[in-house]
């Protein structure tokens, strides 16, 4: 018996292909070890891009954080083995903070 649904016999919407995460976008480290993770090697003034509400951020990073602290309006934990970076938007001056999975390298330090 053909695959389908009432609307388009024989074919199949994104939703019914892509399993269990219905059709969600998986998040970029998943997958990846703590040592992967912590490679990723960015030090302050590198030049760096995330993802915020729908839209890519650019900005540079400010600092690593290793341990348990407040930073960018909530708590952050950190350690050694799961660091996370201190980065501020170019664009608002703003500051946030990121696990080094959802930093994307942008160019060299400045």
């Amino acid at each position: 018996m053909p695959q389908g649904n009432a609307d388009t016999p024989g074919r199949t919407n994104q939703a019914e292909r892509a399993g269990p995460s219905h059709g969600r976008r998986l998040r970029k480290g998943i997958g990846m070890s703590k040592r992967q993770r912590r490679d990723k090697n960015l030090s302050k003034g590198d030049d760096v891009s995330w993802r915020s509400h729908g839209q890519t951020v650019q900005g540079k990073v400010e600092g690593k954080i290793t341990s348990r602290t407040s930073a960018a309006g909530r708590t952050v934990d950190a350690s050694p083995d799961d660091p996370q970076y201190r980065v501020r938007s170019d664009k608002t001056g703003r500051t946030a903070v990121h696990r080094p999975e959802s930093l994307d390298h942008r160019g060299s330090r400045s």
